[in-house]
C-alpha cells in the first residue's frame, strides 16, 4: 500500500473512488438505458422527475433504500443476505485491476518541514503482473452469487434461473477463455500495461522476419484479432446476463429468475452488480482491442508529454493521465452503449438456442481462431530463407 503515510493514504484514497466511480456510473447508465430505449421505441422515457428526467434516479435510490425488508418465509437467510453481496464484490475487485490510465509520477516535494517522495501511483486499485488472470478469476466469481440467490430464496423459480445461469457461465467461459488466448499470443504478455504500451504506436508487424509498418493505423489488437473480439464480446453478452443471454431472469418464463424474492437495497446491489460486469467487459475490449487509454497518434504518453513540456514533471504527468483517462472512458461507454442498444434490438434465445451457439458454434471457432493465431505467429515471426 506505500512506504510511508502519505503513499499509504493516496493508495487507500484511489481504492475507494475507483469503487465510487463503479457504483455511481450505474444510474447514469440506468437513465442512458431508459432513454435510449425510449427513442428506440419512439417514446419519451423519464421526462417528468427533473431535467430530462435525470432526478429520476434519485427518486429510485429513495425507493431502494426505504423499501420494507423482506425476507421470504422458509428462505435460507444466510444465504439470501449473501447472494447481493457477492454479486457486488467480484466487479469491483476485477474493475479495481484494470489500468485506466498511465501511472502519475509525483516528484520530490516538502511539506510539514518534512521530505516526500518520488511517488509513482497506478492508475487503478491495485496493479498486479497476472492482471488477465486476476481479472478472469474474479469475474467468474460472481455465477456464485446467482446460485446463492437461487438456492437460498428457496423458490423454484429462482433455482431454476441459478440452474440455467450457472450452466449458462460455465458454457461461454470456455468460449471467453479460447479467445483471450489469442490475444495473449499476440502481446505475449499478461500486464495490461504492457499491452496497451504495445497499441500505442503505428501498426507493425513481422512477416516472414521482416519488420512491416502501416503508418496511418494504430497498433490497436482488433486488427490482430478480429473474429476473437466478435467471440469474446458475445461471450461477455452472456456472461453479464444481458438480452440476448438473459434466460437466467426471463421474466415471461421465471417470473424474475434468480432474484424474484429480492427488493429494496438488496435488489439495488444486483443491479450494480451486472452493470459493473458491463464496464469490466467494455473496459477489458477497449484494452485488448482498442488501444487502452491511448489514442494513436493524437493522444499517446509520448505525444502528451512533449505537449506538455512547459509545465513541471508532477503537473505534466496529472494532465497526461488525466487526459488519457477521458480517452479511455469515452471508449468504455461506447461499448456499454452498444451493451444497452443490442438489449432493445435483439430477441431473447431460447435456451436450446443459447447452449447451441455456447457449444456448437462459439467454442470451435473460438478453439480454431487460437489455434490459428499461433500458426501465423509462428510463420510470420520466423525468418525463411
Amino acid at each position: 500500500m506505500g512506504s510511508d503515510i502519505f503513499e499509504f493514504s493516496i493508495n487507500g484514497l484511489k481504492i475507494i473512488i475507483i469503487f465510487m466511480m463503479m457504483v455511481q456510473i450505474v444510474p447514469l447508465l440506468v437513465w442512458v438505458e431508459r432513454r435510449g430505449s425510449a427513442y428506440i421505441q419512439n417514446r419519451f422515457g423519464p421526462n417528468r422527475v427533473g431535467p430530462l428526467g435525470l432526478t429520476q434516479l434519485l427518486a429510485d435510490a429513495v425507493k431502494f433504500l426505504t423499501k420494507e425488508e423482506f425476507v421470504p418465509q422458509g428462505s435460507y437467510k444466510f444465504f439470501f443476505y449473501l447472494a447481493p453481496v457477492v454479486a457486488l464484490i467480484p466487479a469491483a475487485l476485477a474493475f479495481g485491476a484494470i489500468p485506466l490510465s498511465i501511472p502519475i509520477q509525483v516528484e520530490a516535494f516538502t511539506m510539514m518541514g518534512r521530505n516526500w517522495g518520488p511517488y509513482t501511483f497506478p492508475f487503478q486499485s491495485f496493479e498486479l503482473g497476472l492482471g488477465v488472470v486476476f481479472v478472469l478469476g474474479a469475474s467468474s466469481l460472481a455465477a456464485y452469487a446467482l446460485l446463492l440467490a437461487g438456492y437460498g430464496s428457496n423458490n423454484k423459480y429462482s433455482l431454476f434461473g441459478a440452474l440455467r445461469a450457472s450452466a449458462q457461465t460455465i458454457s461461454y467461459e470456455l468460449s471467453m477463455g479460447l479467445s483471450i488466448v489469442g490475444v495473449l499470443l499476440v502481446y505475449n504478455t499478461f500486464n495490461f500495461t504492457e499491452m496497451v504500451a504495445q497499441q500505442s504506436g503505428p501498426l507493425a508487424f513481422k512477416f516472414l522476419g521482416n519488420d512491416l509498418l502501416i503508418s496511418w493505423l494504430p497498433n490497436w489488437g482488433i486488427f490482430y484479432q478480429p473474429l476473437g473480439a466478435i467471440l469474446l464480446f458475445a461471450a461477455f453478452f452472456a456472461e453479464t446476463n444481458r438480452l440476448p443471454f438473459d434466460l437466467p431472469e426471463a421474466e415471461g418464463e421465471l417470473v424474475a429468475g434468480y432474484h424474484t424474492e429480492y427488493g429494496g437495497f438488496k435488489m439495488n446491489m444486483f443491479y450494480i452488480g451486472e452493470y459493473g460486469h458491463m464496464l469490466v467487459a467494455s473496459a477489458l475490449m477497449t484494452t485488448f482491442f482498442f488501444g487502452g487509454y491511448t489514442l494513436y497518434p493524437w493522444l499517446t504518453p509520448e505525444s502528451l508529454n512533449q505537449a506538455l513540456s512547459s509545465f513541471s514533471p508532477t503537473q505534466a504527468s496529472l494532465i497526461t493521465a488525466f487526459s488519457l483517462h477521458l480517452v479511455f472512458l469515452v471508449k468504455v461507454l461506447f461499448f456499454l452503449w452498444i451493451f444497452i442498444h443490442v438489449r432493445w434490438t435483439l430477441p431473447r434465445f431460447r435456451y436450446d438456442q443459447l447452449m447451441d451457439l455456447g457449444w456448437k458454434t462459439m467454442l470451435p471457432w473460438s478453439l480454431v481462431n487460437a489455434i490459428v493465431t499461433a500458426v501465423i505467429i509462428v510463420l510470420m515471426r520466423s525468418h525463411w530463407s
